[in-house]
């Protein structure tokens, strides 16, 4: 079992930077990959941006292309969102992933965190 903690989201401003961590725990050595997805009200949930444990791939949804860096700390088991210029529309919650293998599919990770909000005003 793998355990995902988010933290990291609040409310700010259009144009306004924000960096979400996400802690992993227990059988970290059962994922390979981590992603971002985000859930606006009344949306289904959408891929942001994954990578690989190694860091030496990512891969980012056109949203995020530009805007949102995905970065990690082996060290730490900690995978981080680095997101800048932000925009009322990146309101969501933000959810963290694992999986075994890198891929932008929301049925591809098998373990998911608990969320954490995120909000920008106008």
């Amino acid at each position: 079992q793998v355990r995902l903690v988010e933290s990291g989201g609040g409310l700010v401003q259009a144009g306004d930077s924000l960096r979400l961590s996400c802690a992993a725990s227990g059988r970290t050595f059962s994922s390979s990959a981590m992603a971002w997805f985000r859930q606006a009200p009344g949306k289904e949930r959408e891929f942001v941006a994954a990578i690989t444990w190694s860091g030496g791939r990512t891969y980012y949804a056109d949203a995020a292309k530009g805007r949102f860096t995905i970065s990690t700390d082996n060290a730490k088991n900690t995978v981080y969102l680095q997101m800048n210029s932000l925009k009322p529309e990146d309101t969501a919650v933000y959810y963290c992933a694992a999986s075994l293998a890198l891929n932008h599919y929301r049925d591809g990770y098998d373990y998911w965190g608990q969320g954490t909000q995120v909000t920008v005003s106008s």
